[in-house]
């Protein structure tokens, strides 16, 4: 529930939110932007140096991919607690909170001797991170003016989709040309330089009002929303279509390292740069979703992805970068449909509906991103392959139930009235 909107300081009326082009705007916008980077550039730095630290500390390609499902598992964890803590604390407090924290769990994580502690590490930089995408939703939803939300969400899902894609390429050339934990070292001071924008830019909250909500609340929060035959869709998309996308990010580098392309990490780093089809595909499925219905969408989405990482099988370098585009580009809009819909369609607390499906996106990151690895050391990167693309074939069938059996008779039932009285 948002607070009541209060009168403006100096002229006494009700202030709507940061208005576009004022400067509380821009710096709002500014701040949530390097708060996404700061977190995300962080979060999945080791992913284009996990061939290099499975070398170095000798470990098998699942077993470093756990360095990226610690942490995300952590977040998963950690972002209905940082909800409530947002709510007693306010967002901007938490969040300061939330990245100082995981900028010294990072330190610890670099700087760890030995594999076992470097995951302990990352469990706990995972859980601190948690804070940020658990708030700045609601942040922007209290601080904004209520026509520019769309906008604003945009603005901090562009500075996610930038900083996971800087701690990719950061991290892995200078992993390669010095050694890994130089890269994400790199990354740590590049989240540390983010994190001081962050606090510097951003605005004092205008509109927050502390609130505390008792544990039965919140369970009542929580299972009203898991009681919808939607939201349970919405949730399940995050968490198979999440959990596909990093595991072919997390092997991928192990797949063009060996033949028939040999590429060095450097180079394969550069694959990353197709995390930029986001910054174009998620406001453009957003669009569409407003514009025909979000169900359909998500099902083009969907089948887009399965037919691109297919693509990926085909051993020519050109063939498999144009799968890796399309398929990252659909994967972006498909996740900005559904966790849109899902804050959307809440039942028990748009807060609550939102952590839920934060929950379950990186809980399918943390499963499916190391169970990718088991396929590709018994099958290669057909087996990734495979089960990427069966977990979005079962996202697909789960929104085609959706649309059918619950939709489409609640479009019906919404005509009938009408046709009724002509």
């Amino acid at each position: 529930m948002n607070p009541p909107m209060m009168p403006g300081p100096h002229t006494g009326q009700l202030w709507m939110g940061h208005a576009p082009r004022t400067t509380g705007f821009r710096r709002l916008m500014a701040g949530l932007f390097f708060a996404g980077v700061a977190t995300f550039a962080q979060l999945y730095s080791p992913q284009g140096l996990l061939p290099l630290i499975s070398a170095d500390l000798d470990v098998t390609a699942d077993q470093a991919a756990l360095l990226i499902s610690a942490s995300t598992i952590g977040l998963a964890l950690a972002v209905i607690p940082w909800s409530f803590v947002g709510d007693r604390l306010g967002r901007k407090p938490a969040m300061t909170i939330s990245i100082i924290a995981a900028c010294v769990f990072g330190v610890g994580a670099t700087l760890a001797p030995s594999f076992g502690l470097i995951l302990a590490f990352r469990v706990l930089e995972g859980v601190a991170l948690g804070g940020v995408p658990a708030l700045a939703m609601a942040y922007l939803n209290e601080e904004v003016h209520p026509a520019a939300t769309g906008e604003s969400a945009g603005t901090f899902i562009a500075g996610t989709v930038i900083g996971g894609l800087i701690g990719r390429i950061v991290a892995a050339p200078l992993g390669e040309w010095y050694h890994w934990r130089i890269g994400m070292a790199a990354v740590l001071l590049l989240a540390v330089a983010s994190a001081v924008c962050f606090l510097l830019l951003t605005p004092t909250a205008r509109k927050f009002q502390p609130m505390t909500t008792s544990l039965r609340n919140a369970i009542t929060s929580i299972t009203t929303n898991l009681r919808s035959p939607v939201l349970i869709v919405l949730y399940l998309q995050g968490m198979l279509l999440m959990g596909g996308f990093v595991a072919v990010y997390n092997f991928l580098g192990f797949h063009l390292l060996d033949e028939p392309f040999n590429l060095p990490v450097s180079i394969v780093s550069l694959v990353f740069v197709a995390y930029l089809m986001g910054t174009v595909t998620s406001p453009w499925a957003g669009r569409m979703a407003s514009k025909y219905r979000p169900s359909q969408v998500l099902m083009v989405m969907t089948t887009t992805m399965i037919i691109a990482v297919l693509l990926t099988l085909i051993a020519n370098i050109w063939v498999l970068l144009l799968g890796v585009l399309i398929f990252t580009g659909a994967f972006f809009g498909a996740h900005a449909v559904a966790s849109g819909w899902a804050g959307a369609a809440a039942e028990g607390g748009r807060a609550q509906s939102t952590s839920l499906y934060n929950l379950c996106y990186y809980t399918g990151s943390s499963i499916f991103g190391w169970l990718g690895g088991i396929f590709l050391t018994q099958y290669g990167w057909t087996g990734t392959v495979v089960m990427t693309a069966g977990l979005a074939a079962l996202a697909l069938l789960a929104t085609a139930l959706l649309y059918v059996f619950v939709i489409q008779p609640r479009i019906k039932a919404a005509r009938e009235p009408n046709s009724s009285h002509r």
